[in-house]
Formats: C-alpha cells, sequence, structure tokens
C-alpha cells in the first residue's frame, strides 16, 4: 500500500524497474501495449482456432533436424490467416547451419546469424542465451486485416512457442531491421509483447529457459480473453472501457457481475476453511513455505508468526466473503485483505478451469454476463496496487522494513507483518468488536 501523496503509478514502476535491474543484473521484462488499428468483433475473437500442418517422408533423414509448420489462423473454420514455423534440431542435424539456410527466406538469415560454418551455436549466441539447443524460427505470417493486431497475433505465437517448444527451445522472430512486409512488421512488433529480447537489428529471441516468457504469454491470453468477454478488440478495448466499470465516486466499489462475485465468494470461504484449519494444526510453531492449506503460501516474512496473528489472517477471507455477500462488490481495507484477496482471485480462476460443474451449481440463477469470470481484469482493478506482491520477490528481501531503501524510495506502508492488519483508512475500519469464526 502506497502512502497517500506518493509517486504516481507510472512512477512507481520505473522506480520498481530500476531497482529490480540493479539486483538482477539483466531485466527481460515486457509491456503489454497494442497499436491502434482494425476491430475484430468479440465473438470472431472468441472464435480464434489454429490449425498445425507438418508432413514428411517417413524415411527422410533431413525431416529429423528440421520441421517446418504451417499453423492455419481460422474463425469458427474460415480462414483469416497463417503462419510458418520452422523447428530446427540441433543434435539430430548433420549441420543446422545448411538445414536451416535450405528453407531459404527468414530462417536462412537466422542460421548465417546464430550457427557457425560448421553448424554449431556461435559463442555469441550461447551467451545470449541460457541453454538454447534447438530454435523454433517464426516467419511467413499473413493475416486478415480485421485481426492483423499484435495482440492477436502474439497470442497465436504464444499458442505456437507452447505446442512446438520446451524450455530448451529459443524462439527468434524478425526484428525491427527486417520488415520487409506486413506479416514481418507484426511479428517484429509483437516481440515485446513476449519478452524477447533484441539479439541484433534483425533478429530478436524469446529465451524459453526463463519465466519471463511465460508470464508474458499469460498476459497475452488473459488480455485477449477479457476483450473477448467484454465486447472489446485489441484496438478498441481500452482504459475508458474498463474505467466505466468503477462506480461513479470511483472509489466505493467495482461492478464485478453476479456470477463473477459468487465464484469469488465460494474461492474465499474455501480459503477461510483452509486457513482456519491451518491455524488449528500449527497454532504458534514457525511454517516452512508452502506448509498447511494457505498459511505456507503467505511470503517468508509471515512464516514464524504467533497464532494469533494467524487468526486475524485467516479473519480476512471471511471479511471479504462478508462484504461480496453483503454488497456484490469487495473492496480490501488492509494489507492481509489485499493478500487474502490475491488468494481468492488465484482460487477463484483455478475454480473455472477445473471445477466447471462446481461452478455451475455456485452460480445456478444468476445472470450472465459477457464480463463473467474476467479474472485478470480483476486482478488489475480491485486493488490500488500490488506492493504486497514484492513481498515474494526474493531479491528484494527487507523491503517490509520502513527503514529500507527501496521501500522508501517507493513510500511503501504497512508491509512489515506487525501492520498487515492495520486499516489504510482509519475512518473506514471494520468494527473491532466483530470477533472470529472460530476461538
Amino acid at each position: 500500500m502506497h502512502e497517500r501523496g506518493k509517486p504516481s503509478a507510472a512512477g512507481y514502476y520505473a522506480v520498481v524497474g530500476r531497482l529490480l535491474r540493479a539486483a538482477d543484473g539483466r531485466h527481460r521484462g515486457s509491456t503489454l501495449t497494442s497499436r491502434p488499428g482494425p476491430v475484430a468483433a468479440a465473438a470472431d475473437l472468441a472464435q480464434l482456432g489454429l490449425d498445425f500442418h507438418h508432413t514428411h517422408q517417413l524415411l527422410d533423414p533431413a525431416a529429423r533436424g528440421v520441421q517446418s509448420w504451417e499453423v492455419r489462423i481460422a474463425v469458427a473454420g474460415t480462414p483469416v490467416g497463417s503462419l510458418r514455423a520452422v523447428r530446427g534440431l540441433y543434435w539430430k542435424s548433420g549441420n543446422l547451419r545448411e538445414r536451416l539456410a535450405d528453407e531459404q527466406s527468414f530462417p536462412e538469415l537466422v542460421a548465417a546469424r546464430l550457427l557457425d560454418e560448421e553448424g554449431r551455436f556461435t559463442c555469441e549466441f550461447e551467451e545470449f542465451v541460457e541453454s538454447a539447443s534447438s530454435v523454433l524460427v517464426v516467419d511467413r505470417l499473413c493475416l486478415d486485416g480485421a485481426f492483423a493486431d499484435p495482440l492477436v497475433v502474439a497470442a497465436v505465437v504464444a499458442a505456437v512457442v507452447e505446442r512446438l517448444t520446451d524450455n530448451y527451445f529459443a524462439v527468434v522472430l524478425p526484428g525491427r531491421g527486417v520488415c520487409a512486409d506486413a506479416g514481418s512488421a507484426l511479428l517484429a512488433e509483437v516481440g515485446a509483447l513476449l519478452s524477447a529480447e533484441a539479439f541484433s537489428d534483425e533478429l530478436q529471441i524469446i529465451d524459453n529457459a526463463l519465466a519471463a516468457p511465460e508470464k508474458a504469454a499469460h498476459r497475452v491470453r488473459e488480455r485477449l480473453r477479457s476483450l473477448a468477454r467484454r465486447g472489446g478488440s485489441p484496438a478498441g478495448g481500452g482504459e475508458d472501457e474498463e474505467a466505466g466499470d468503477w462506480d461513479e465516486d470511483g472509489e466505493d466499489g467495482v461492478g464485478l457481475t453476479e456470477r463473477t462475485a459468487a465464484v469469488l465468494r465460494r474461492a474465499l470461504e474455501e480459503l477461510s476453511a483452509r486457513a482456519w484449519q491451518d491455524v488449528a494444526d500449527v497454532g504458534d510453531a514457525p511454517l516452512r513455505r508452502n506448509e498447511g492449506r494457505v498459511l505456507g503460501l503467505l511470503p517468508s516474512v509471515t512464516l514464524r508468526q504467533d497464532r494469533d496473528w494467524r487468526r486475524q489472517m485467516a479473519r480476512c477471507f471471511d471479511d471479504l466473503a462478508a462484504d461480496l455477500a453483503r454488497t456484490g462488490t469487495v473492496r480490501p481495507g488492509c494489507t492481509g485483505e489485499e493478500m487474502a484477496l490475491h488468494l481468492g482471485i488465484d482460487r477463484a480462476q483455478a475454480l473455472t478451469r477445473n471445477r466447471p460443474r462446481l461452478v455451475a451449481e455456485c452460480v445456478a440463477g444468476l445472470g450472465e454476463d459477457r464480463r463473467d469470470y474476467d479474472w485478470a481484469w480483476c486482478s488489475d482493478v480491485l486493488f490500488e496496487d500490488h506492493d504486497v506482491l514484492m513481498l515474494f520477490n526474493a531479491a528484494l528481501d527487507g523491503i517490509e522494513d520502513s527503514g529500507n531503501e527501496i521501500n522508501q524510495a517507493l513510500g511503501l506502508a504497512n508491509l512489515a507483518p506487525a501492520d498487515w492488519f492495520s486499516p489504510f483508512r482509519p475512518g473506514q475500519a471494520r468494527d473491532p468488536g466483530r470477533g472470529f469464526r472460530h476461538p
């Protein structure tokens, strides 16, 4: 939680970025942006599908080293575009440079930049990536105008990467210097959305061994899913549309749909039951990370708190669930409630993915809305900031201390466990006599 009057969100993230880069030495972040462009209907976004095609002669030795895939993009079975993905398997190629060069076009350029004449990866490439032993080269993108948006293309590329690679692949996309056509220009723009790093002006590389690309791909998919649900578009769905879901005063609540509120309430009630069981099982004993049902999921700075602290944490889930039952909205009033809500949203998302029958029972009789179960949107707008999540970052150990340099630079407050249940706004504090569900 920021102290009031401290740096804006933009300033906050700029400072965090600088501090993390200094601590980590090698920043691989990305931003999720979309340039103005044609509009695809939300219904069409929801029906986008991919069809993967690869054929080869069974006894063709060349097919073991390089595989060329055509990925066809369609909406409800109607073709709207395609791209090519060439897999170069280093250990199965006699000379990967020659085999990739034989594919011509962009793979030929990749071969010349990343491999020497003997078919071995160059020292520059091996220093650039963590542990890649194969490459996936993406090019030849063609896409109908209504879908030619970086966000759509990024989601397509992310799906191709997920299907055709593992952690030992480097994914190569065209850089700004290889924008011979509209498809190459789109792929060059997509690199920033998927946490690619510029290897040269011609090539950018996604290192699958790192966590950043997977997180970036998740953000892209959730953003596109959100737009499809909300009737938006990659070009048109933006801050103004989202701002309209806040109440008129901009403070006292968020327009959760009935079904979203019901599932989130169910998730918080589940977490409450598990947290109270942890309190009963553990008491004052120290916890190890991931020990227990809920309390072991909290940041390491909380794992040695006593039973009274843990009872207050368990009550945070109860208070938020009660808010949803009473008003259909939720707004965390202290750091403990912020953490409880983060866990609640994660659990609600898991329920909608893994327990569809349970969710159907939970929302029976409630009206449908295109914004139902938009958990990425919930994470964006139900919080004033995400400061508490910084406690999970080992590179920021000690940030909860008010004397910590980063804490002071960002104007943080209430991150120390002793302050987790202090209200952000004393005038809106909960009734101290409300008691606990369990003794």
